[in-house]
């Protein structure tokens, strides 16, 4: 094995990982299902609807309640963070970085977005004028720098 695949595995034995209908139960009863992909990926494949957009680099400091730049959605450590990628990989190693934060429920989707296309589950697909279908604040998404405040974290 690999050591990213072997520091992978760690990380998801720490994790209840969802599969796509698990997810989206657990979003019928409060989680909070965050896509973390690029812009890029999320032109080309669509997006979650209602799935908070989050891109990785921002993920930490938007879902911690205590960061001064979180979202809305970030009320205290119990939210149950859902976290979504493209195919499951990267997701798995932002939960754990949320879990490390004290976010004691995130966890990630199996397969990610791809996992949760095929599972027939919604999906909107961008409209090609530039209106976008994706919920949340896009400009913080594509500013440099993880806060949307002058005083971000330290470097």
């Amino acid at each position: 094995m690999t050591t990213i695949d072997a520091h992978l595995a760690a990380v998801r034995a720490g994790l209840d990982r969802l599969g796509p209908h698990q997810a989206q139960a657990a979003r019928e009863r409060g989680a909070v299902l965050v896509d973390t992909r690029p812009a890029f990926q999320r032109d080309a494949d669509g997006t979650i609807p209602g799935a908070l957009v989050i891109e990785r680099n921002h993920l930490e400091w938007r879902c911690d309640p205590a960061s001064g730049a979180s979202v809305p959605e970030a009320t205290d450590r119990d939210v149950h963070w859902i976290v979504v990628c493209d195919e499951g990989y990267a997701s798995s190693l932002a939960a754990a970085s949320l879990r490390a934060l004290g976010l004691h429920r995130a966890t990630d989707l199996i397969g990610g977005f791809q996992a949760w296309r095929r599972a027939g589950l919604p999906v909107e697909v961008s409209d090609p004028t530039g209106d976008s279908p994706l919920r949340g604040d896009t400009q913080l998404n594509h500013r440099p720098g993880p806060s949307p405040t002058p005083a971000g974290p330290p470097s």
